[in-house]
């Protein structure tokens, strides 16, 4: 059985054998990342898929983030490689929820919250517990955070 971290390794082999610069060396600091987080505890483990995606995720946002710095720093050069490594990355990743589906299961778990009894702005923690299982890994935190306080605002 492949798993996620060994897909990594082969993927990396195949960007130097083909001299992809980019990609061999976001996939690099990704496996480096993994392997940080193996040794973090007090004793070395394997990381499962699921941990590995973790670490892949923080590793997509450190770049969509970085991204929007240089942007703003007026340095397109090295917020193009961030986007482009940023979606390197995103391929190991489910797939993203769309603005829709996301609202539409956040609508569903203000229904529950409502029909448990929290309302308005004390309600925002009780549909976050709802909706986070559901979204996990398909849309970020502050993303999910962002529409369930749009739609408690309005409902």
């Amino acid at each position: 059985m492949t798993t996620l971290k060994s897909k990594l390794q082969e993927d990396l082999n195949a960007a130097i054998k083909e001299r992809d610069e980019l990609r061999s060396s976001t996939l690099r600091l990704t496996l480096t990342a993994i392997t940080k987080e193996e040794v973090a505890g007090t004793e070395k483990r394997e990381l499962s898929d699921d941990e590995v995606l973790k670490v892949i995720t923080k590793e997509a946002k450190k770049r969509r983030e970085a991204a929007e710095a240089f942007t703003q720093g007026g340095r397109a050069e090295q917020a193009e490689r961030e986007r482009a490594e940023g979606e390197l990355l995103a391929v190991y990743l489910p797939k993203q929820l769309s603005d829709e589906e996301l609202r539409q299961i956040v609508a569903q778990a203000v229904e529950e919250a409502r029909a448990a009894g929290a309302e308005g702005p004390r309600a925002m923690g009780q549909v976050m517990k709802i909706v986070n299982p559901k979204v996990a890994g398909q849309a970020e935190g502050g993303r999910v955070a962002a529409v369930v306080k749009q739609l408690l605002a309005n409902g």
